[in-house]
C-alpha cells in the first residue's frame, strides 16, 4: 500500500497510545488532527508534538479511537459518518465490532505499552516490534483493511489478523489475566508488607518482573474486565486450575513432576516468537481470489489461527471481472502449511521467492 501524497489522519483520544501514533505519524510527514474529553490533555498533546492541530479533521484518511472501551462504538460511529477509514486501539474487540457493523471500521489492537501515563508518556517507537492485531470480517472492506494494515506496519508493527471474538480469548490469556494476576500477587505483597517492613524492600528482579504490568494505570481495567467479562472468568478458571496442580505438585514433594513442568514453560518461554526474518527467508504467495468482501478477512484470519505471520500484503484488482489477486509475503518455512490451508479452503494459490 503507498500512503496518500499528503496523508492526513485524525486522533480521538490522546492519551498514552493515541499520543505515541500520533508522533509517530508525524514523524513520517503526516497531518494529525485529534481530541480528547479532556481539553487539556489534547492541548498537551499539540505542546509534545504529537499532534498538528487540535480538532475534527474530516478529510483524514485514517481515524483512530484511542478511548476507553466503553466509549469506541460511538465515537467510531461518528467518525464514520465524515468517512475515511476508522480503526481503533481497544483491548477488547468483538462487543466493538459488532457494535459498528461497518465495511469501513477495522477493529484494532496495538500489543504494547508501557508504565508511563498519559501523553507525556507517548513514544514514536512504542509500537516498533509489537503485534498489532486487526479483526477484519466478511463485511470488512478490503481496501479499508489494507488502508489500516499499511499505516500501523508502517510504525514498526508487526500485524496480525483473527476473528473478533478469538481475539478476546486469547487477548484474557496473555493480556488481561496476567495484569490481574500481577495486580493480585502485588496486592498480597502489600498486605504481607504491612507485618513485615523489610519485604517489598527485598523485592528481588523476578518479583518486579512479573509485577512489573501492575503499575499501569487502573482506571482502563473496570471497562476491559466488563467487555471480556467471559473470558476473562474462563481464563481465570484455568489459572485457578493450574496453580492447584501446581500446589499439589509442590505439597507432594513431586520433583519429576516439577521438573517436568518448569521445563515446559521454559521451552515454551524462549519459543515465543522473533523479530522479521531476512529477504531471502521469505516467499510470496499469490492467491487468485473472487473480489468481494470477506475474502480479506478469511485469508488473513486463516493465517492467523496457523501461528504464521503475515510480512506484507498487498491486493491486486481486476481491471475487468470479479476477481483479483491476493499477495502474501510469509516465511519460508511456513510455504507448505499456508499452501497446504489455503487449497483445503478451495484457493489455488502459487508461490516464489523474492530473491
Amino acid at each position: 500500500m503507498t500512503s496518500p501524497s499528503n496523508p492526513r489522519a485524525q486522533l480521538i483520544g490522546t492519551g498514552l497510545v493515541g499520543g505515541s501514533i500520533g508522533l509517530a505519524l508525524r514523524k513520517q510527514g503526516w497531518h494529525v488532527t485529534g481530541r480528547d474529553r479532556d481539553a487539556g490533555r489534547a492541548d498537551r498533546a499539540l505542546e509534545l508534538g504529537a499532534l498538528d492541530a487540535v480538532g475534527d479533521d474530516p478529510s483524514a484518511t485514517v481515524t483512530f479511537i484511542a478511548t476507553p472501551v466503553s466509549a469506541i462504538a460511538a465515537e467510531a460511529k461518528a467518525a464514520l459518518a465524515n468517512g475515511g477509514v476508522v480503526t481503533d486501539v481497544g483491548s477488547v474487540k468483538a462487543p466493538i465490532v459488532a457494535a459498528v457493523d461497518d465495511p469501513r471500521f477495522v477493529g484494532g489492537h496495538p500489543m504494547a505499552g508501557s508504565e508511563q501515563e498519559g501523553v507525556d508518556g507517548a513514544d514514536p517507537e512504542l509500537f516498533a516490534g509489537a503485534t498489532w492485531v486487526l479483526t477484519p470480517t466478511t463485511t470488512t472492506d478490503a481496501d479499508a483493511f489494507l488502508t489500516v494494515r499499511g499505516v500501523v506496519s508502517s510504525l514498526g508493527a508487526n500485524v496480525v489478523a483473527v476473528e473478533p471474538d478469538r481475539h478476546d480469548e486469547l487477548v484474557a490469556l496473555v493480556s488481561h489475566v496476567p495484569h490481574l494476576t500481577a495486580a493480585t500477587l502485588m496486592d498480597l505483597a502489600a498486605d504481607t508488607s504491612e507485618e513485615h517492613a523489610t519485604l517489598l524492600r527485598l523485592a528481588a528482579g523476578g518479583f518486579r518482573d512479573m509485577t512489573r504490568i501492575a503499575a499501569g494505570h487502573p482506571g482502563i481495567w473496570p471497562d476491559i474486565c466488563a467487555e471480556n467479562r467471559d473470558a476473562i472468568v474462563e481464563t481465570l478458571n484455568r489459572l485457578v486450575a493450574a496453580l492447584e496442580r501446581m500446589r499439589t505438585t509442590v505439597g507432594g514433594g513431586d520433583r519429576a513432576g516439577l521438573l517436568e513442568s518448569l521445563e515446559r514453560a521454559r521451552a515454551a518461554r524462549t519459543n515465543l516468537p522473533s523479530r522479521a526474518p531476512r529477504p531471502e527467508d521469505v516467499v510470496e504467495i499469490r492467491i487468485p481470489v473472487p473480489d468481494r468482501p470477506g475474502v480479506i478477512a478469511e485469508v488473513t484470519t486463516l493465517a492467523g489461527e496457523l501461528d504464521v505471520n503475515i510480512w506484507d500484503l498487498e491486493i491486486a484488482h481486476s481491471a475487468e471481472g470479479d476477481r483479483g489477486v491476493l499477495l502474501l509475503v510469509v516465511d519460508d518455512r511456513h510455504r507448505d502449511l499456508v499452501r497446504g490451508a489455503l487449497l483445503a479452503r478451495g484457493y489455488r494459490p502459487s508461490i516464489q521467492r523474492l530473491t
